[in-house]
């Protein structure tokens, strides 16, 4: 989920779109695709390891901290380095906007 993919109809009802590269999992069973925008990736799918539906919620962690600060989470133009920083950096918040403590943790489980 990225904010190009949410859109609204004439009555301001949201509609996701671009579910192209989705895909149900079965049970326990973990998807080893590569894909989506760096920006909304998730630690389990840059590392290769395997992932299940927490690469959702990670994304959805990923466009409330974007709509919230105006930039994604661990940005860099640099896409190898937001690849390491997803991996290993822990998550910051810009002091320059106050959110509040439910909303930094929501973020904090989230991503």
């Amino acid at each position: 989920m990225k904010p190009e993919n949410i859109l609204l109809d004439i009555d301001g009802n949201i509609k996701l779109t671009d579910f192209g590269l989705s895909k149900k999992l079965e049970n326990d069973e973990a998807g080893y695709s590569f894909c989506g925008s760096p920006e909304y990736m998730s630690p389990e799918m840059i590392l290769k390891k395997g992932h299940d539906y927490g690469v959702d919620y990670y994304g959805l962690g990923a466009l409330l901290y974007e709509m919230m600060f105006g930039y994604p989470p661990f940005y860099s133009e640099d896409t190898n380095k937001m690849y390491r920083d997803i991996v290993e950096k822990r998550l910051t918040f810009p002091q320059t906007i106050k959110i509040t403590q439910e909303l930094e943790s929501l973020l904090q489980d989230l991503l």
